[in-house]
């Protein structure tokens, strides 16, 4: 899964699930392109890449603002080009139940979570129909496939990308573009250890193989969907939960 010579963009890159991807990319030789808000810990993360020897660079970035993601796009077409990768993997949650969900709590996680997925897309997709290759990867969630409990913000953003993920596979598959989600399940990241300790053990006994998912695993996924070896793969939404959903 070699990805040298490839330029691979990464949003929320900088920490958990989008960190372990962002590493996995430049160690395979991609120059990797970090969106993240914390441009601190985004800086940080490519100066150690850097001193492995290693090609990253961090900008801050709103995906949830049209306006800022296509300035920067503009910024990366002068520099380099090209992107050959998109991974969309920022998210946030806003967590509550229906009736005391407020109405900032909703928009905020669909302008963040499907609106920023668009953003991205729609700011990066112009270089890939020119070269006529190019490889997105969305981060969705089980959530968005079987709904759950206190999240109806976020499984119906994460739904949300499952369509948008599909219909962007069919629009571009003539020119050559994949466009692939990855459905999550109970990942450990410092997101879920704040969960209390009944809402863990409630979600393990949801998990046929009887334990919690690790980064690796769905930077792994992401790894593969990346590479040359899933070219004919498209339109898809694959599963890392343990077989929480099984469809």
């Amino acid at each position: 899964m070699n990805l040298d010579g490839k330029i691979a963009l990464v949003t929320g890159g900088a920490s958990g699930i989008g960190e372990t991807i962002s590493v996995q990319f430049a160690r395979k030789g991609a120059t990797v392109i970090i969106y993240d808000m914390d441009e601190v810990k985004a800086k940080v993360l490519c100066d150690q890449l850097s001193q492995e020897g290693l090609k990253c660079e961090a900008y801050k970035v709103d995906v949830s603002s049209y306006d800022n993601t296509q300035a920067t796009a503009k910024v990366l077409k002068e520099k380099y080009g090209k992107i050959d990768i998109l991974v969309n993997n920022a998210g946030i949650t806003r967590d509550q139940l229906m009736l005391r969900m407020s109405e900032d709590d909703f928009d905020k996680v669909l302008d963040v979570n499907l609106k920023g997925t668009w953003n991205m897309i729609k700011s990066v997709v112009p270089f890939m129909t020119k070269a006529r290759y190019g490889k997105i990867i969305n981060l969705a969630s089980v959530s968005g496939l079987i709904g759950n409990a206190g999240q109806a913000n976020y499984s119906a953003s994460k739904a949300g990308v499952i369509g948008l993920t599909k219909s962007v596979a069919r629009e571009f598959s003539k020119r050559n573009i994949t466009c692939n989600a990855v459905a999550p399940g109970y990942i450990e990241t410092k997101m879920t250890e704040s969960l209390p300790d009944s809402v863990k053990e409630h979600y393990l006994k949801e998990i046929p193989l009887g334990r919690y998912g690790q980064v690796e695993d769905v930077a792994s996924l992401v790894l593969f969907l990346a590479s040359k070896h899933a070219d004919y793969i498209t339109g898809q939404v694959v599963h890392v939960d343990g077989g929480m959903v099984m469809s």
